[in-house]
């Protein structure tokens, strides 16, 4: 068995924190890997999180092994662990969830995505993907991401991968991704669900709300019932084209969010801005229900429909929340932390070698994912003082 063999100047770049008591990076690697059965395991875990906080620049798996070991044969024993070594990804983030609810996150669950632009058709579940946010069409692997909020900042404690029908109906792509036999299509709806199902059995929450965006999501209506089934309260993005009944009406005939909202005046609301600032904005709500049935006729749940109104009276993203007595200022700054998880996802990618792993096999990106979360936790809730990266990414070169 490979053993890692870290520098003479390691000790100083392993981080430390204070919070009632001093811990270490190793101690947060033992707590988070307690789940890997053989010590080998654990080890390289240890030394791929260290290498993903001391590396600069990209990420990639022979530049982690540089920074942590002399030992040539690292690179190999680092990529056999992260793409092949049968460890459980579900069991990490469960105790990466449980260590960040420890910190008391605030009642908000934001789910967001992760658009890993790839070259090439090999890595698993690459795509042809629209980006909305880029207006661009992208060759990429599609992530979704839970986010928990803990003071003025937010870290990911789960993902899953979309997987497109070609990639679930192809045999021999499916084999040489080693993607499991259970791993059957599902759409972003029900990947969202998912998420929501797993971290209520992670956590003792059964008030948080969730937050997500699914504007390009044309069945948005499942993951709606479904939120509403699970008695979770929501704060969704939905299509413009999203079927509304408005309430009070006596039994209207449905149509679009964006038609009923364009009818709608302006009311003026506070928004708390997450700096502590406040911004005056025009907003445009109205109180709505969904249609339940085929024929869109026997109103369910009361919700609140808005949006915030931009230059030229031209109305910006429609959100749809089961909060509906609640402020629309209150909502509306729960709306807008989902820029802060799309924030999060960026700093992953350009610090933590989030888009550095070729990640051709199904085991490999959910390791990668837990991996590189871990450490931008870890840097996030414990800081990390690393005063030799440069000399460390220097001498990876």
């Amino acid at each position: 068995m490979n053993t890692v063999q870290s520098d003479t100047s390691s000790t100083s770049r392993d981080a430390t924190y204070v919070n009632g008591s001093e811990l270490t990076l190793d101690h947060y690697s033992r707590k988070i890997f307690k789940s890997l059965r053989r010590i080998d395991q654990r080890t390289w875990a240890h030394a791929y999180l260290r290498g993903l906080l001391i590396t600069s620049g990209k990420k990639s798996v022979r530049r982690l092994a540089t920074a942590v070991s002399r030992d040539p044969s690292a690179v190999q024993s680092l990529r056999q662990f992260v793409s092949l070594s049968p460890w459980d990804f579900d069991e990490v983030m469960g105790e990466l969830t449980q260590w960040v609810a420890d910190h008391r996150p605030a009642p908000v669950w934001s789910i967001g995505r992760a658009v890993l632009p790839k070259r090439g058709d090999r890595s698993v579940g690459v795509h042809r993907y629209f980006d909305v946010p880029s207006a661009r069409t992208l060759n990429c692997q599609l992530g979704l991401g839970s986010f928990l909020c803990v003071g003025a900042t937010q870290v990911p404690v789960d993902w899953c991968l979309y997987l497109p029908t070609t990639w679930i109906q192809d045999p021999k792509r499916r084999r040489e991704a080693r993607i499991p036999a259970s791993e059957k299509y599902q759409p972003l709806w029900a990947h969202a669900l998912g998420l929501v199902d797993r971290l209520s059995a992670r956590t003792s929450s059964t008030s948080s709300v969730v937050l997500v965006d699914m504007s390009d999501e044309p069945d948005v209506g499942y993951l709606l019932h479904g939120l509403a089934k699970r008695r979770r309260d929501f704060v969704v993005m939905v299509p413009p084209h999203l079927a509304v009944l408005h309430a009070g009406e006596g039994a209207p005939a449905p149509v679009s969010a964006r038609t009923l909202i364009l009818s709608q005046g302006a009311e003026t609301a506070v928004v708390p801005l997450t700096n502590g600032q406040q911004r005056i904005t025009p907003i445009q709500t109205s109180l709505v229900h969904l249609p339940d049935n085929p024929h869109g006729r026997s109103p369910g749940p009361l919700y609140r429909l808005f949006t915030e109104r931009g230059p030229n009276r031209v109305p910006g993203p429609m959100w749809l929340t089961s909060l509906a007595h609640q402020p629309v200022a209150e909502v509306r700054s729960i709306a807008a932390l989902q820029n802060e998880t799309m924030a999060v996802v960026g700093s992953m990618e350009q610090d933590f070698g989030l888009l550095d792993f070729e990640g051709r096999s199904f085991l490999g990106w959910y390791h990668h994912m837990a991996l590189v979360s871990a450490a931008y936790t870890f840097r996030c809730l414990h800081g990390f003082t690393s005063t030799s990266s440069r000399t460390t990414a220097h001498q990876a070169r």
